[in-house]
């Protein structure tokens, strides 16, 4: 297969990008670091009121349009309380579970500016204190964050400037390997904004021409179920979201394809759309594996929901141990390239 943008400059991105934190609701970093990238290739973008990125490249067709999205909100948490002990309660931003950040580093971001660490930790953490600790339940009355500083009481948080609504950030701790894997939170979705960025990237140095005006819309709000509901032209037929692959038992989904999704928690996605993207992978020899996700939403069903008359689509890179510390290889990441470039060079589907 050809690997065109290289692979290793895909993962270099999606380093780069899972070390901005940016959960849901604190994205305005990560999306400055967006539209600079896109700046420097040239490409027109524009902020909606949300804060998310659309970028356009012009298509032979302008009465029809392409929409693809792709997310950069990450899961993360909010500071629920100052706790007496010296320690932060949460409230978490995204759907998952406690248990899968006990024992993670994260980082406070006060509304001042100011950044400080800590570890999300058990209430009753020490065996030697505790003698349940291991049975205690992972949840918001026994999970604490353990700040790194001279802290007794609420009083001395407060005075560091820590409050009620800061936002907490978990540590991506990104990490490759040497046969092709990268592992880090977050890859839900920034894997997928890798994707597309270096999508853009091609198209501007091929110089190639679009069959259609295609809009790329980097989404901030997919975790918590509106992201890409808006800012969708009148025009667009098509809308493509790139999003994760979800993996486990039951599942087709795996680290070396592509994933294309043909139902999940929302409902099927358009028939037509799913035998498209299908014939375009067979055609360009590109592994794939069609899939069902039970307990899924994405921003292209946010926007079928939301009243949008489209055909709409969702693929993405095969990513294990989702909302948790995931895990994907760049087989997957090529596949996913391929077909994406393949599909927006494409003709539209007849409806």
């Amino acid at each position: 297969m050809t690997t065109y943008p290289k692979v290793k400059e895909t993962k270099e991105l999606i380093q780069r990008l899972v070390s901005i934190p940016s959960p849901s609701g604190f994205t305005s970093q990560v999306i400055q670091f967006v539209e600079d990238y896109l700046q420097v290739l040239n490409v027109e973008t524009k902020r909606n009121r949300k804060g998310g990125l659309i970028a356009t490249l012009p298509g032979k067709n302008e009465q029809e349009h392409r929409m693809l999205t792709a997310h950069v909100d990450t899961l993360g948490a909010m500071v629920k309380e100052v706790k007496s002990n010296g320690r932060l309660r949460l409230d978490l931003i995204g759907g998952f579970r406690y248990n899968a950040i006990e024992g993670e580093y994260c980082e406070i971001h006060t509304s001042t500016g100011k950044v400080f660490t800590g570890t999300i930790l058990m209430h009753q953490t020490s065996v030697h204190v505790y003698k349940d600790a291991g049975k205690a339940e992972r949840n918001q009355e026994n999970m604490e964050v353990r700040i790194d500083a001279k802290v007794d009481n609420a009083e001395d948080i407060r005075a560091l400037g820590i409050e009620v609504g800061d936002f907490v950030s978990f540590d991506p701790r990104v990490q490759e390997t040497e046969n092709g894997y990268i592992k880090s939170r977050h890859l839900d979705d920034k894997a997928s904004v890798a994707i597309l960025l270096q999508l853009i990237k091609r198209v501007k140095e091929e110089n190639a021409t679009l069959p259609y005006t295609t809009h790329f819309l980097i989404s901030n709000n997919e975790e918590i179920g509106y992201g890409g509901n808006s800012n969708v032209t009148p025009e667009t037929v098509e809308y493509l979201a790139v999003d994760m692959g979800a993996m486990g038992d039951g599942q087709s989904t795996d680290e070396y394809t592509v994933s294309i999704c043909v139902k999940d928690a929302t409902g099927p996605y358009h028939y037509g759309l799913r035998k498209h993207l299908v014939n375009l992978a067979k055609k360009n020899d590109i592994g794939y594996k069609l899939d069902i996700y039970p307990y899924y939403g994405s921003d292209a069903s946010a926007a079928i929901r939301s009243g949008h008359d489209i055909i709409h689509g969702l693929i993405g890179p095969g990513i294990d141990s989702s909302h948790a510390y995931e895990r994907t290889h760049e087989d997957s990441l090529v596949s996913t390239e391929q077909l994406v470039y393949h599909y927006v060079m494409s003709e539209l589907v007849s409806y």
